[in-house]
């Protein structure tokens, strides 16, 4: 499956996930998306199902600062839009805090819950933190991955304790 970014050049360039996965050639920065591509969005009403893979044949995250997320994803981009089920950062910045992820994490996550573990360590492999992230997150990454439907991801926050209001 290919990946993708947008990046919107908002955040500190030294510290830009999406930046250090392009310059190694792990990720392709596009201006525009397409109709098939899955667009990672953490206002998007609907939550990511392995079933979506069907769907698909990219997935892109939009990089852009928290500061400015709700502004950049009131715009409308194409494709097929997915939010990620409650997950734990494991970057520096905002580690621990449930859905503030960087780009690599939630690229690394929606590929795993796709079903392609393989390319998501490999993504992690590039940043120090990145085996942190998935430490905190293995276990729900793998029941994520097992679910049918957003009535199982509810279930699943239930027996991990997590607040899906934002779902």
């Amino acid at each position: 499956m290919k990946i993708n970014v947008i990046m919107l050049k908002q955040d500190d360039p030294k510290k830009c996930s999406a930046a250090k996965l392009v310059k190694f050639g792990l990720v392709s920065n596009i201006r525009k998306t397409s109709s098939r591509t899955l667009v990672l969005n953490p206002f998007s009403k609907k939550i990511l199902l392995k079933s979506d893979k069907k769907l698909v044949n990219s997935i892109t995250g939009i990089d852009c600062s928290w500061n400015h997320s709700t502004d950049t994803f009131s715009k409308s981009f194409s494709g097929i839009s997915r939010k990620l089920p409650p997950l734990l950062a494991g970057n520096p910045v905002n580690y621990a805090k449930l859905n503030k992820l960087t780009t690599v994490e939630a690229l690394s996550a929606a590929l795993y819950i796709l079903g392609d573990s393989e390319t998501m360590t490999s993504l992690l492999a590039k940043f120090n933190w990145g085996h942190t992230f998935y430490t905190l997150n293995k276990n729900l990454l793998e029941d994520y991955s097992k679910a049918k439907s957003e009535s199982d991801i509810h279930k699943i926050c239930e027996e991990y304790g997590l607040s899906y209001s934002y779902l």
